[in-house]
């Protein structure tokens, strides 16, 4: 686990956006005044124990560390920052919530603050604010964090996860543009298999590009795991037809992807073995910054999920809800840490140093330049707007977040594209597991 910890007279060392110098610049002189005028305090001695997901963009961590290094020496909020794995965040919040121990913050995926909606720092009050004075939230992103009239977590970013592609390899497959559409999309990876440039999405327990992928194609084909009422309805016509096509489309993978993490695709991309996969833009920025990369930067792209017979999209990106438990001595603190992230001195900066990675859950974001510096970055400007939330058409709440955390959709796809069931045994399991978690 990797960990950063700041202390009042230590200066954050190598970051490659040269950190310690904005945070002792005009950041340090933003957070000093901000401090002065914040409605949230740190309480006196305060010390915040953060978990955050891993960094896949080194830019984007600089500019969060930075952050906070001005955070601190604003308020005298001592920081301690740790970086998990996404697969990890979930089992150790769960933790923390039962123990009532452990960091004071959580920054998560997808649903994870509906899984402790009472043992959440009540943050209306932070988000009241923040969509006054930023054009309002997201549809999906308030969905994600509200329970009721009250906000359990406050929804920082997403990663939105595209198509990313190389240009050449499509083009030799015979296609001009990248597929809008899911028979188009077929098409393509079965020529890419047939030119050895294969595509591939994986198919093991990879919280963000495996939930990613196996939902757009069920919400794609109009098949979810329940209605507007929480009625479980994988069994369906629907379900069938989108894993079939499913079925078709892992036949084209390149070897493996039944054990994918989400690291795996990356690594396969740039090591030019994978030419079509799901994936934030951490691997183009991964790319951009390797000499040895270059090309491969050079000659990839990134579209929208193809349309499915649903006729509108039906993407999944992810939601990086940030939470603060209410065992924490420092609910002030959390909430003026909270806040001071998504003001938009520290927010634009941000944004530009993720280089796309992440994506603006706040409207007033949408002029940030970083979409407008480089077209390969634009498709990823959107994810806020198209993403649904992780229930689907359902309620956001304990159960949608258990059932997207045990990858019960994931499993469902892996079973009968793998081979480990056939396509009634693939739903059954599935519809136990859901019949299970929405009794």
């Amino acid at each position: 686990m990797k960990k950063h910890i700041i202390d009042r007279r230590g200066m954050l060392k190598g970051a490659a956006l040269g950190a310690g110098a904005l945070a002792s610049g005009d950041l340090l002189g933003f957070a000093k005044a901000w401090a002065q005028d914040a409605k949230w305090k740190p309480e006196a001695g305060a010390k915040l124990n953060v978990l955050r997901w891993k960094r896949f963009v080194q830019a984007e961590d600089d500019a969060f560390m930075a952050m906070v290094q001005a955070f601190q020496k604003a308020t005298g909020c001592e920081m301690s920052i740790a970086n998990e794995s996404f697969e990890d965040i979930q089992p150790k919040a769960s933790v923390a919530a039962n123990t009532g121990q452990g960091p004071d913050i959580f920054w998560g995926l997808h649903s994870l603050p509906q899984l402790f909606p009472d043992k959440v720092i009540d943050v209306t009050d932070v988000a009241t604010y923040l969509g006054k004075k930023y054009g309002g939230w997201t549809a999906a992103a308030e969905a994600t964090c509200r329970l009721g009239d009250k906000w359990l977590a406050i929804p920082v970013a997403y990663a939105g996860g595209y198509m990313n592609y190389r240009v050449k390899a499509m083009e030799a497959a015979g296609f001009k543009e990248f597929p809008k559409d899911f028979p188009g999309f077929l098409e393509l990876c079965k020529a890419l298999k047939k030119n050895n440039t294969p595509a591939g999405f994986a198919l093991g327990h990879a919280s963000g590009d495996a939930n990613s992928w196996v939902h757009w194609l069920l919400w794609g084909h109009g098949g979810y795991l329940v209605d507007k009422d929480d009625k479980v309805i994988i069994n369906s016509p629907e379900t069938r037809k989108a894993l079939e096509y499913a079925k078709q489309l892992s036949e084209t993978f390149i070897p493996g992807t039944g054990s994918w993490n989400d690291s795996s695709n990356n690594k396969a991309f740039l090591a030019g073995e994978l030419y079509v996969t799901n994936n934030g833009i951490s691997i183009y920025v991964a790319a951009q910054a390797d000499p040895t990369k270059k090309a491969i930067a050079e000659d990839m792209n990134h579209a929208f999920f193809p349309i499915g017979p649903a006729g509108k999209p039906t993407e999944l990106h992810l939601c990086f809800p940030i939470l603060g438990f209410n065992y924490s001595k420092y609910p002030n603190a959390v909430k003026a840490f909270m806040t001071f992230m998504l003001e938009k001195e520290n927010f634009d900066k941000w944004l530009i140093g993720s280089q796309g990675y992440l994506t603006h859950t706040l409207n007033a974001y949408d002029a940030n330049s970083v979409w407008t510096a480089d077209p390969k970055r634009y498709v990823f400007s959107q994810a806020g707007k198209r993403t649904l939330t992780a229930a689907g058409v359902g309620h956001v709440g304990e159960k949608a977040a258990a059932a997207i955390g045990d990858f019960l959709v994931v499993d469902m796809f892996a079973n009968y594209c793998l081979g480990r069931e056939d396509i009634n045994g693939s739903i059954a399991i599935t519809e136990r597991q859901a019949k299970r978690i929405y009794r």
